[in-house]
């Protein structure tokens, strides 16, 4: 069953969607206004990037009925490669398009009073916790067109609460499958970590079809009260067709901690926000990111650390490789709020390019309110060291692998955060891939 979507988008539309899937009425006026935002705003305009020609909202079919896997060994064999098996499969959502495929949680932490499930369910099913942080602390409806998009026509997504107090030792794992090039992605990943509580959350974007075509607009919350610590980890590995905007924005309270990994390896032009945001005295945020661009794609990542909190931290490391015509912009902020007094900003992005034609920008800028406190940056755009390619060829490694162990050496900061070993490994065969 699908349901058709016309040009222009229009309240029917919505309409259609939200009673079809039963939504409070909240949800359903969100999205609503959201339409009527969408229409009023402008376009996001991303700096050192020219975006006008490029199609964020144009789809066939707004949501598509997929395959429902009853078990773990039903899932096509890319994606059972990055579950980790070991011990059993607990605590897994799997959706297929915009279907929830498979979702399990363990006894244990349910009765903790855990929620994870996919995000239509949870608005209906959780719909005050929902209300009470989607598209609040976190992304707004109104900063552009595309987070107005995506509020009015959202399709997936998935929803987890980690109660207050409780620790989540095993890894929450969440893998959007994606084969259909009629519907779009348009997932809103919304996690809240009640005060004193600690998760390790990772995700994976995976186009089934290399040829696929369309768009995805996503959107992640990552909301972690007083004293909260979640570990966020993230590959993306969407097709060379898909054009996709990206923004995974964080809410730290007092003393909280949101560390993320992310390996961005899409094949297609992407546009990238990472945002944390240290509200509260004392907290942190750390953000590491590999970023493989090859082809003539041009991908644009902004990542950002905003300190409002006296005392917070707030940690940033870009490394790309750029090779064929590939155009790679990462643009690095630490932004220091008046008041936010012994507040500590670095950051660290670098760029290395495989050939002639490929372009890196790596842009580190630090805006600084406040007198007490401590910020710097480093910033590089280069090719392979020479030097390191001697050094490892007089030991007799050929040219092509001294190449290849740079590389890894130059990625692995990243790599070696991801918590999964199924999702590291497919990380590692990724660069592999686009490297080679």
């Amino acid at each position: 069953m699908t349901t058709q979507v016309q040009n222009p988008i229009d309240q029917g539309i919505v309409k259609s969607f939200s009673k079809k899937n039963n939504e409070p009425d909240w949800f359903e006026h969100f999205r609503l206004e959201a339409l009527k935002k969408f229409d009023e705003l402008p376009m996001l305009a991303p700096d050192k990037t020219k975006i006008t020609k490029w199609d964020f909202t144009s789809f066939n079919e707004h949501h598509v009925e997929s395959t429902i896997y009853a078990k773990v060994d039903e899932l096509p064999e890319q994606i059972k490669a990055l579950i980790n098996v070991e011990g059993g499969v607990n605590n897994l959502y799997v959706q297929h398009n915009q279907t929830p495929g498979l979702v399990s949680l363990s006894a244990d932490l349910k009765a903790k009073g855990v929620i994870f499930t996919d995000l239509l369910t949870a608005v209906k099913e959780h719909s005050e916790l929902v209300q009470k942080y989607y598209m609040t602390d976190g992304v707004k409806v109104d900063e552009h067109k595309l987070t107005a998009f995506h509020a009015a026509l959202v399709n997936g997504g998935a929803f987890l609460y980690v109660p207050q107090n409780v620790v989540i030792e095993d890894p929450i794992q969440t893998i959007f499958v994606h084969d259909n090039a009629d519907t779009p992605l348009i997932n809103h990943v919304l996690i809240v970590a009640d005060k004193n509580s600690e998760v390790t959350y990772v995700e994976n974007y995976f186009s089934l079809n290399d040829q696929l075509e369309g768009i995805a607009n996503i959107i992640t919350e990552v909301i972690a009260l007083d004293n909260a610590s979640v570990k966020f980890g993230a590959v993306d590995t969407l097709a060379e067709g898909i054009t996709t905007y990206v923004n995974r924005r964080g809410y730290a309270a007092r003393d909280a901690r949101i560390e993320w990994a992310l390996g961005m390896m899409n094949d297609g032009n992407t546009i990238s926000d990472n945002t944390t945001n240290l509200v509260g005295d004392g907290s942190f945020a750390d953000t590491k990111s590999v970023v493989v661009g090859r082809g003539k794609q041009i991908q644009n990542f902004t990542t950002q650390v905003v300190h409002f909190g006296k005392a917070s931290e707030g940690f940033i490391l870009n490394h790309a490789v750029v090779k064929d015509s590939a155009t790679n912009v990462f643009n690095g902020i630490g932004k220091i709020e008046h008041g936010a007094t012994k507040a500590n900003a670095e950051q660290e992005s670098r760029v290395l390019m495989l050939s002639e034609k490929a372009r890196g920008d790596a842009n580190p800028i630090l805006l600084i309110e406040e007198d007490d406190v401590m910020a710097g940056h480093a910033a590089s755009v280069g090719k392979v060291d020479p030097m390191q390619m001697y050094y490892l060829m007089s030991r007799g490694i050929p040219k092509e692998e001294a190449e290849r162990l740079i590389i890894y050496g130059f990625l692995a900061p990243v790599v070696n955060q991801l918590p999964v070993e199924g999702v590291k490994k497919q990380l590692s065969e990724v660069i592999e891939r686009k490297v080679k």
